[in-house]
């Protein structure tokens, strides 16, 4: 586990998520509980595609002196989606912090040495609390925000 960097009050969390899943309406929720704290942040979705299935994210820049523009570097990335997972883990800076589903392994070609790690059996917990298969898929996003 590396070092945390010294930032305050000043950090990106972006959330990888598949379209079409209902992730709008979680990310805008993760956001508003920021915001509703009185915490200055600026929020911003990135779609390459609208086409149901594809990639897309939602990024919360969090800042204290109220920053609305995006900055280089991810502090938290929380990867929810398995086809774009080598580039999220990518555009984590150094000394940030990796969120994944630790339902399944986490091969060698996702690991870097200059990142934290945080495993979330997210799969599982979709599956012990949801029991229709569609749903699990749909509320993953959901499950792992709440918790």
């Amino acid at each position: 586990m590396q070092p945390l960097t010294p930032i305050i009050n000043d950090f990106v969390v972006r959330l990888a998520n598949v379209n079409g899943t209902g992730s709008a309406s979680a990310n805008k929720m993760f956001a508003s509980s920021i915001y509703k704290m009185g915490i200055p942040m600026t929020a911003k979705n990135i779609f390459p595609s609208n086409i149901q299935g594809l990639p897309t994210w939602y990024e919360v820049r969090v800042s204290e002196k109220g920053y609305l523009g995006r900055r280089d570097g991810i502090d938290l990335m929380v990867c929810l989606n398995p086809q774009s997972m080598l580039k999220d883990v990518a555009s984590v800076q150094a000394g940030g912090y990796f969120m994944y589903d630790s339902s399944k392994f986490l091969t060698k070609e996702f690991i870097r040495e200059d990142i934290n790690y945080i495993g979330i059996p997210m799969t599982d917990l979709c599956n012990e609390s949801i029991e229709d298969p569609r749903y699990r898929q749909l509320l993953k996003t959901w499950c792992t925000l709440a918790r």
